[in-house]
């Protein structure tokens, strides 16, 4: 999620409403369509066709004016302290700057032209700085130590003396205790941040907005149609001839995967791993080390040791020994069975006289010919079964039949961004949910990768909110009249996403502030709907052959049940190595590095294979380096995954991956309740027991302890 996108939560109350800067020329706020309160149908809908980038400084300006008025009047407040006079508008204050956050964060996000770059650089250190001085308001922070204190006697209930102590724990997190020069001090860090975190996101972009291009077809011998398909019709959209293949990932894995020439695959490979990283204007290692140097020197001002100690204090791991603990018992595991797949793969080279020694381009290549010969599996010969619109059909039957959603398409009745996206109308028990927005297909200016975002969240809190949720993906979008043909992984990312927006529809709070839950809980929901993907259900209605119509048969499901665990050695490494090197950076206590030699470093301390790289290298490594949003928090994934496997055995324990009373218990303990509850409390109130690690260990195929 982009660093200035504000959802409800307590990054809302972590706003501020002072401005820097002389007013621009834009349109008067009286007019601008950006601050006015959305409207329409659905409890208001984002006015998604008349966002303009020229709108946003005018709109900035009157809506962090109105945000300044919201919090001096409760700072200045000549009452006693309660909580009905300080948190409940704490609750509402600044919800013209939410809405505004929303929509600039969503264009940054998806459609980052020029203009919108030009807006984020100019405009994060302002928004970081006011946001600063909520936290920093004296009065302000009396009132909340005041109401802190008197927590266990005022009557508060559960509830409210949660917000309460979340709110009070933040502030002082934040600095509100530092002394006013601390405070200035540590304004100016987190503005030189939010402008380098502004800096990294352009460069990244601008090297995934390349492209590879290919005029000889030769060349792309062995690639199915679908993908040289996608490959002409990027070529077109950059007025070349030939075959274009872009630098984003759900570019590069195909030809990785298929492409008989060798050359090629190391074309592609070596751009793609060197995105940021190549000495150029859009090198991204100096904002890396300048961006490390501030976290740590922030972290001593704040009275912790590293960034890593400081970051970690609000998640379920706790401490940087913890994540590093549960990180550090599946890598040894994981590098050996590496070892043995590069084993099987060297002796398929050698069998076929191929004279090579297995490099990080010929990985996916040659693991597709072990998964053919050991298990008659051809990744190209499941994607006819995964045409795009029956997947998400797919999705969302599955979230109906477990969680009682129902959905109701109406694209074309509300705005959007970009014509391609897809509206549903979202029902549960009759009653109203909210809305979801789809926006699958990757493009020029859109960041890469997948993700979740919530343009409102809901609330119970009058005034009563209802969802607003939308899922982003970059799958490749073929030429016009084709089917859109995924592949399995793409099929599992969809969702992967798809559970971050159920969970935020089922979600069921009172108070916005205890919506967000810790880091290394996000990603749960989200990989435990993973496992719905290849029930036979789901792939008898809607895996259908994209010709023939029909399912996927039982033989091609059981090779791939049987082939589930292949090739988790590279999987498992490629994404630990990144988050292992996400915390050891963070654990530098100086925070002065140089990226480059830090990440050779540790890489050859713990033992990298030679024969792949980091999923994320540091150069290009954006859950890092756009925000603080996964800073020493990559190993989440990890973390989120123990519990979702464990999650998952509880619905097979129960007898079927539908069962009822397991669904209902998963969505009124975890998946409605936000941040109500300690979420480690609330995982032992499902499952009776802490999550154990050795579900994971057994989904991934490896040894259990």
């Amino acid at each position: 999620m982009r660093h200035l996108y504000l959802a409800a939560g307590l990054a809302a109350l972590l706003s501020s409403s002072v401005l820097a800067g002389p007013p621009q020329a834009a349109q008067a706020p009286a007019t601008n369509p950006l601050i006015a309160p959305w409207t329409g149908p659905y409890g208001g809908v984002p006015p998604w066709d008349k966002v303009k980038p020229e709108l946003f400084p005018a709109a900035f300006e009157a809506a962090l004016a109105e945000r300044r008025q919201d919090y001096e009047r409760i700072a200045n407040n000549p009452a006693r302290p309660t909580f009905a006079n300080t948190f409940v508008p704490m609750q509402n204050a600044g919800q013209t700057l939410n809405r505004v956050m929303t929509l600039f964060g969503v264009m940054t996000g998806n459609m980052n032209t020029p203009a919108y770059q030009a807006l984020d650089r100019e405009w994060s250190p302002k928004l970081s700085k006011a946001s600063d001085e909520i936290t920093f308001n004296p009065k302000l922070f009396a009132r909340i130590e005041a109401i802190y204190k008197a927590r266990d006697t005022s009557g508060l209930d559960a509830q409210q003396k949660r917000l309460v102590t979340r709110t009070y724990d933040s502030f002082v997190r934040q600095g509100a205790k530092l002394t006013p020069a601390q405070k200035e001090e540590l304004s100016a860090f987190n503005q030189n941040l939010a402008i380098n975190f502004s800096e990294f996101s352009q460069r990244l972009l601008a090297d995934e907005g390349t492209a590879i291009i290919v005029t000889d077809e030769v060349r792309l011998a062995g690639l199915p149609d679908s993908v040289k398909a996608v490959a002409k019709a990027a070529a077109a959209e950059r007025g070349a001839q030939g075959w274009a293949i872009v630098n984003t990932r759900s570019a590069v894995d195909p030809v990785l995967t298929f492409a008989t020439d060798r050359g090629l695959r190391e074309q592609v490979w070596r751009a793609f791993t060197k995105r940021g990283d190549n000495g150029d204007i859009n090198d991204t290692k100096a904002t890396i080390a300048r961006i490390v140097r501030l976290r740590a020197n922030r972290a001593h001002l704040l009275g912790f040791k590293t960034h890593a100690d400081w970051r970690m204090q609000d998640t379920m791991a706790k401490t940087p020994a913890a994540a590093m603990d549960l990180m550090m018992r599946v890598w040894p595991a994981a590098k050996a069975r590496v070892a043995e797949e590069v084993r099987d793969m060297q002796a398929i080279a050698d069998k076929e006289g191929a004279k090579i020694t297995i490099e990080p381009w010929d990985y996916r290549f040659y693991q597709e010919k072990v998964r053919k010969s050991r298990y008659d599996l051809d990744q190209a010969e499941l994607k006819p079964y995964f045409e795009l619109n029956n997947i998400i059909q797919g999705s969302l039957y599955a979230a109906n039949r477990l969680y009682g959603l129902d959905f109701k398409e109406i694209t074309g009745t509300v705005p959007v961004f970009e014509p391609n996206m897809r509206v549903w109308h979202v029902t549960r028990n009759g009653k109203e949910v909210g809305l979801f927005y789809r926006d699958d297909f990757a493009r020029t200016g859109k960041r890469s990768g997948a993700w979740a975002n919530t343009y409102r969240g809901q609330r119970n809190l009058p005034p009563v909110q209802n969802v607003l949720s939308s899922n982003n993906n970059n799958f490749a979008k073929g030429a016009p009249g084709e089917p859109v043909l995924i592949s399995l992984d793409d099929a599992e990312t969809l969702f992967h996403e798809f559970g971050h927006a159920i969970h935020a529809m089922l979600q069921n709070v009172t108070y916005p502030g205890l919506a967000g839950t810790p880091r290394d809980f996000v990603e749960y929901p989200s990989q435990v709907n993973e496992h719905w993907l290849l029930t036979r259900d789901v792939l008898d209605k809607y895996a259908r052959h994209y010709k023939t119509g029909q399912p996927m048969p039982q033989a091609l499901l059981d090779k791939i049940k049987a082939s589930e665990t292949f090739n988790q050695g590279f999987a498992t490494t490629e994404y630990l190595s990144s988050a292992i090197v996400d915390m050891k950076l963070h654990t530098i206590p100086d925070g002065i590095v140089d990226p480059a030699a830090f990440e050779a470093t540790t890489l050859k301390e713990i033992g990298m294979p030679k024969e792949l790289v980091m999923r994320h290298r540091l150069p290009q490594f954006n859950h890092l380096f756009s925000s603080d949003s996964y800073s020493a928090g990559y190993y989440s994934y990890l973390w989120s995954e123990t519990m979702d496997a464990d999650t998952f055995a509880a619905f097979e324990e129960a007898g079927s991956p539908w069962d009822k009373a397991t669904a209902d218990r998963f969505a009124r303990i975890l998946l409605s309740t936000g941040n109500e509850t300690d979420r480690a409390e609330a995982y032992r109130a499902f499952r009776g027991r802490d999550p154990d690690v050795n579900a994971l260990l057994k989904q991934r195929g490896f040894p259990t302890k």
